[in-house]
């Protein structure tokens, strides 16, 4: 054997040490994942209740006076309600009983977007997803409700 080879050997031993001992053992991500999921445990789960399309269905023909119909969501938690009314382009809605804080859309394709809730209960989103979505209160007294995952 010669000391060349010996030397490259040697460095190229090292270098997988090295790039093992960087990488993230398999149990550690999953353990983070876990974990990661946990965070929102002590969110409330709000059911919808009640949804627009499914009395739209069941309408005689040649009652609707609007020819583009909103589609109203009814979500429930305990005693809090989140009212939506799904426009051309946004969200709108009411948190009952009236309460600040602030309401966070996410979709499983988009960011999240947020924006505040109003004294009495009031919101805009100026956006209007494609797909699943849900939505997160936190109302200003600390209280978190997360909606199900609705298809729109």
């Amino acid at each position: 054997m010669n000391g060349d080879w010996d030397d490259e050997r040697i460095t190229a031993e090292l270098s997988d040490a090295v790039r093992e001992a960087e990488e993230v053992p398999g149990r550690f991500l999953h353990a983070g994942r876990s974990a990661f999921a946990w965070r929102t445990v002590d969110a409330e789960l709000a059911e919808l209740t009640a949804d627009s399309a499914d009395s739209a269905a069941t309408e005689p023909a040649g009652t609707r006076s609007d020819t583009t119909p909103r589609r109203a969501l009814t979500f429930t938690a305990g005693d809090v309600t989140i009212d939506v009314e799904v426009a051309a382009g946004a969200l709108l809605g009411q948190i009952v009983p009236p309460q600040p804080g602030e309401l966070e859309l996410q979709s499983r394709d988009g960011a999240p977007h947020t924006v505040p809730v109003d004294a009495v209960g009031w919101f805009r989103i100026g956006v209007r997803p494609a797909g699943l979505f849900r939505l997160r209160l936190r109302t200003e007294s600390g209280r978190t409700v997360h909606t199900e995952w609705t298809r729109l």
